[in-house]
């Protein structure tokens, strides 16, 4: 009988899905959802070995004026747009090369926080293909159809980050 890797068997790795990107040799942003936030890791590959350049969590919208009071939102739709605006901001910032998303073992659902993430990083100025039916409706994104209407805070952080 096979024993599988640890990882694998856990669930936490596609081993073949990780030779594909390490064969494309291109640098990735690894996504990853958490209870509470929203981690973002721009990595590059040598030789197998990953090297993080930088990681940014979504509790860095605390800085661009995210009231403390939402900080129990920071994995919400407006808050992964604008982790993915900021970091897509960062790496334009940093004259980076543009990267692959890696998603990683996570479910990809059309309109879910995976593309709203994705949407951020589009507007903020990296060129990455994907059909505009994935994204999630304008009003989600900008927090209109939260249970309290967060539009403005989300603009105001938006602009905040656009200053960079």
């Amino acid at each position: 009988m096979k024993t599988l890797k640890r990882r694998k068997r856990e669930r936490k790795t596609d081993y073949l899905v990780r030779l594909k990107l390490l064969k494309s040799e291109r640098p990735r942003v690894v996504f990853r959802k958490t209870n509470k936030s929203v981690i973002v890791q721009y990595v590059k590959s040598d030789e197998a070995k990953d090297k993080i350049i930088f990681g940014i969590t979504s509790k860095a919208l605390l800085k661009y004026g995210w009231p403390e009071n939402l900080s129990g939102s920071l994995k919400s739709i407006p808050a992964t747009y604008l982790t993915g605006y900021l970091t897509g901001k960062k790496i334009a910032k940093e004259k980076l090369e543009t990267p692959i998303v890696d998603f990683g073992m996570q479910r990809v659902i059309k309109k879910s926080k995976l593309f709203a993430f994705l949407k951020g990083m589009i507007d903020s100025g990296m060129k990455i293909n994907s059909p505009e039916e994935n994204f999630p409706e304008e009003e989600r994104i900008s927090g209109k159809k939260a249970k309290e209407d967060i539009s403005k805070v989300f603009a105001e952080v938006k602009s905040k980050i656009d200053k960079l």
